[in-house]
């Protein structure tokens, strides 16, 4: 999922405010849907405190299959 937020982010720009004429700052991304994935990115005006939203649709990675995932390594001590 973090992977998917990095992604979107990249060529993301913030929208211009319609009624200040300022660049919107980013405040949050939320996921819409995981397939197809969509992310929605929140803006906010410094200026007059009008939100936007912007929809963005990362392309999906291949799933890892369970035996390739890391696992913590099982250590067992002896008993002294």
């Amino acid at each position: 999922m973090v992977d998917s937020l990095k992604d979107s982010v990249k060529d993301l720009e913030p929208p211009i405010c319609p009624n200040c004429r300022k660049e919107m700052v980013w405040y949050q991304a939320r996921l819409q849907s995981y397939v197809p994935r969509i992310i929605i990115h929140s803006f906010a005006c410094p200026g007059c405190n009008r939100t936007s939203e912007t929809k963005t649709t990362v392309e999906s990675k291949p799933d890892i299959p369970p035996e390739k995932l890391s696992r913590p390594q099982r250590r067992f001590r002896r008993a002294a």
